[in-house]
């Protein structure tokens, strides 16, 4: 019988998965960390952008925050999922208070949000993501940085045609917040997941 007891918990012991070790160093957490609230914040800001921009009659202006900040809630869950898959702590904090201004002016704050996560924030946060190899890590920042390319050229072209945007549909990539314009023929340009997973933002 003790036998048996010591066979059984010898097998239980075997079929238990053992808890991969962290390969991210502290300041690819602290990065994760920085673009989990950067994006919550962006989340949060480009939601009270598109009320703004409903408020001054640019329904389809509106339409694009509303979709960008879609994208930047599926980066945020990313980023926080990366973080606890690597053995980080994710931190806690405020979020920033948001001051809309004018539409003209909320898309040139989001435009140089966008492209200063595009050239700088994400090229940096990914350099150290792929010294650490911490896969998660890189996947997550990797997406985002994609994304954040295509929110600054969408908010790019509202600014140039404010006023007389035309109607345009976006659907935003459940697995990455890729934002499209129009859905892909099969898979998602950015992390390559089928169509099925966009949802139409309106």
């Amino acid at each position: 019988m003790r036998n048996l007891l010591i066979t059984t918990l010898a097998m239980a012991a075997l079929t238990v998965p053992a808890v991969a070790a962290s390969t991210a160093s502290p300041q690819t957490i602290k990065n994760l960390n920085a673009a989990f609230q950067g994006e919550s914040n962006a989340a949060n800001r480009y939601a009270a952008f598109s009320k703004k921009a409903d408020q001054e009659g640019l329904p389809q202006v509106a339409k694009l925050f509303r979709a960008a900040s879609a994208a930047e809630a599926i980066h945020r869950d990313n980023h926080k999922k990366a973080i606890i898959e690597l053995g980080g702590t994710v931190e806690s904090f405020k979020l920033d208070e948001v001051k809309p201004g004018t539409t003209a002016e909320n898309l040139k704050a989001a435009i140089k949000g966008e492209s200063y996560e595009r050239d700088t924030m994400y090229p940096g946060f990914i350099a150290v993501a792929k010294a650490d190899n911490a896969k998660a890590a890189i996947r997550t920042l990797q997406f985002a940085l994609a994304v954040e390319k295509q929110h600054a050229l969408l908010y790019q072209a509202a600014l140039d045609q404010l006023g007389h945007n035309p109607p345009q549909d976006y659907f935003v990539c459940q697995v990455c917040g890729a934002t499209l314009t129009a859905l892909p023929e099969k898979k998602c340009p950015v992390c390559r997941n089928g169509r099925d997973e966009f949802k139409q933002i309106n």
